[in-house]
């Protein structure tokens, strides 16, 4: 990813430098298990960590690799420069390049899901301190973008930890199902090499043996990993898409935090747009981009071929890297969401007591009247409200077919606010707990 829509600790995964790191932690403690089971000397085990505080050259890898076309054969070369061609003899013993790419990656997949992990929990945090904090803060609901009833904004923000918190529990299977590592030889079967090897390396790296391989650690564990970034990055366009609308003009119950000094447009003065979360929306869809090619990756040729190589060698990075940056800017947005109360109630009261119409269809259903006819009186004087910006209570009052079913004072009860909000409590306690 570009630096504008990258963090350092993430970007610093998906290094060179990282990768041969884990390349050569990869070797060195596979030649300890293998000296531990008398199958190379263990002067030779002992000489490979003389590495353990080389940088290895990247420059110098790429030299080799240049003329070697093989990016693993060049950093067993570059390490024997270091290490001694005789003592570096025994390195890379009965394994496979992909008992070390593959391990490698699934070590650089569980770095990453941590810090996608302690990100979600930052986002938990202010969904749910600002959730608490509009808790009681009225605002119309609305379905197919039209005011339905009233809900609050607390309710909202509630709705977003709900899903988020499902995302996080997500997060955390995925890490689990993709800390596997494999170094099981050419087609799986350890016939070069024993299982107590790949066990060994596993253990140090805080991975499990993958149970059955072929060449290759199966790619299902990939495709569900993946899938599940592309998830949590449709939840960061969901609350996105929310924000988006409540910023609008002729709406802004809401809005993302201005700066001092921050231009909305080159052209307009005036103008204060949602641009974190209109680029939030464009970052979810590079991360629902790695989903198909992630799934495409699990049917591999026989014990395998390389065409996943490609594609993981691109989505590993970005979607990470990106999925990182979304989650930490929607932080950022929720911490510093301008809420505008007021806007809300004038919002609702647009068309004066129209919210209210369900709970007079259902009186009138429960006065006798039936439901056809209910109905139909109340989208009666809906209408007049939607055509004339009338006031629906005064509609009711002055209908006599409504008021021969309802008393003044049964239509008036209808009217009142809190009625919508008596489980909020309930709603919250099934959401944070008790």
């Amino acid at each position: 990813m570009i630096p504008r829509y990258s963090r350092p600790d993430m970007v610093a995964i998906w290094s060179p430098e990282t990768k041969f790191r884990i390349w050569y932690e990869i070797e060195a403690h596979a030649c300890d298990a293998m000296a531990d089971l008398g199958v190379i000397p263990r002067e030779n085990a002992d000489a490979v960590w003389k590495a353990k505080d080389v940088e290895f050259d990247v420059a110098r890898i790429d030299e080799i690799e240049r003329v070697t076309k093989h990016d693993v054969i060049a950093f067993l070369t570059h390490l024997a420069e270091h290490v001694g061609s005789e003592e570096a003899r025994f390195v890379h013993q009965g394994m496979t390049s992909s008992d070390v790419l593959d391990t490698c990656f699934n070590v650089q997949l569980v770095r990453a899901a941590d810090i996608l992990i302690a990100d979600l929990e930052a986002l938990l945090a202010a969904l749910k301190k600002r959730a608490y904090e509009h808790k009681d803060t009225i605002r119309i609901g609305r379905s197919h973008g039209i005011h339905a009833e009233p809900t609050t904004m607390g309710l909202t923000f509630a709705r977003f930890y709900a899903e988020m918190d499902r995302n996080l529990s997500r997060m955390r299977d995925a890490r689990a199902e993709i800390a596997t590592g494999a170094i099981s030889g050419a087609v799986g079967t350890f016939a070069n090499i024993d299982p107590a090897v790949e066990e060994h390396v596993c253990d140090k790296l805080g991975l499990v043996p993958e149970p059955i391989s072929t060449q290759v650690i199966p790619r299902d564990r990939h495709a569900a990993f993946f899938a599940t970034l592309g998830v949590i990055a449709s939840s960061i366009e969901n609350v996105a898409i929310e924000i988006r609308h409540m910023q609008r003009t002729e709406v802004l119950e809401a809005a993302e935090f201005f700066s001092m000094g921050q231009k909305g447009s080159s052209a307009m003065p005036h103008k204060k747009n949602p641009v974190l979360t209109e680029n939030l929306t464009g970052l979810a869809r590079l991360v629902r981009m790695a989903v198909i090619p992630a799934m495409e990756n699990v049917a591999l040729w026989h014990e395998r071929d390389i065409s996943h190589s490609s594609v993981e060698r691109n989505i590993g990075p970005d979607t990470t890297i990106t999925l990182d940056f979304a989650l930490s800017r929607l932080t950022g947005v929720i911490e510093n969401l301008l809420v505008y109360p007021q806007n809300m109630l004038d919002n609702m009261n647009k068309f004066p007591g129209l919210v209210m119409s369900q709970r007079v269809l259902l009186a009138l259903t429960q006065a006798g009247v039936s439901r056809e006819d209910a109905y139909r009186l109340v989208q009666r004087n809906a209408m007049k409200v939607w055509d004339h910006r009338t006031d629906f209570r005064e509609e009711l009052l002055a209908d006599d077919e409504v008021r021969a079913a309802l008393s003044e004072d049964e239509i008036n009860e209808k009217f009142d606010l809190g009625y919508h909000t008596k489980h909020v409590d309930t709603i919250f306690a099934r959401v944070f707990g008790e």
